[in-house]
């Protein structure tokens, strides 16, 4: 093992080790970087803590060991998980599957609730985050990624998702991000009954189109709702 200036180069690719709560590997990056790699191998640092977990570089540690080639780090104590998303997340390489499996490792219960309601539902994340927050707009994503997401009710996000599903033999758009939106703001609307909406629709079933965002979809909502309806609503405030 050699010291440059506190930047330390090996062979021995077992001294260094993957953090608990780290993403899973990707193997097609990992193949692209053995690739660039095995063409030109330039200098470049893994980052690691006191304990030899790797802090940054996880994959192109893989492929400079696949392709055992020196392998050069630099070493940051006190560095966890936490430094771990913040440099990720500035080089903008992980995304929302990414942290969930990151949280689920690490044994976050809300994050494991939630990864089960997702993989039921088969559902955006942006919509799975609204649904068990019990909310009618989006949720801040940064929380979800410092690991601060909290499931309010699952009964409650199920009861509003299977209403959802229901309406799937009347139109093929239901998991529409916007649409999905939509619903969640009117089915907890007073004025909205779901039955009678899903009647109006067993006798208009060409009558639910895409539309463009939530209340655009409201408006074409509130036209099935109100066919042939004596007494109109408003479902669009």
């Amino acid at each position: 093992m050699t010291n440059y200036s506190q930047v330390y180069s090996t062979l021995d690719y077992s001294l260094l080790k993957q953090i608990d709560g780290n993403r899973n590997k990707n193997l097609l990056h990992i193949n692209r970087l053995k690739k660039s790699m095995s063409d030109n191998y330039l200098f470049t640092i893994i980052i690691v803590n006191e304990k030899y977990e790797i802090i940054d570089g996880q994959h192109r540690f893989e492929a400079i060991k696949d392709l055992c080639l020196p392998l050069y780090y630099i070493i940051c104590e006190g560095y966890g998980l936490n430094e771990v998303h913040i440099l990720n997340q500035n080089s903008k390489t992980w995304n929302a599957d990414d942290y969930l499996e990151g949280y689920c490792k690490l044994g976050y219960k809300d994050y494991i609730k939630y990864k089960e309601f997702k993989e039921k539902y088969d559902i955006g994340h942006n919509e799975c985050m609204t649904l068990l927050s019990n909310s009618t707009t989006k949720i801040n994503p940064h929380l979800f990624y410092e690991g601060l997401f909290k499931v309010k009710s699952i009964p409650d996000a199920e009861k509003t998702i299977e209403k959802i599903l229901m309406i799937e033999p009347y139109y093929d758009g239901i998991k529409r991000r916007s649409f999905i939106y939509a619903m969640i703001g009117l089915l907890k609307n007073p004025n909205f009954e779901f039955t009678e909406f899903l009647q109006k629709l067993k006798s208009q079933p060409m009558a639910l189109q895409h539309c463009n965002d939530v209340a655009k979809y409201k408006i074409l909502i509130e036209e099935i709702y109100n066919y042939r309806r004596k007494d109109k609503v408003n479902l669009r405030f």
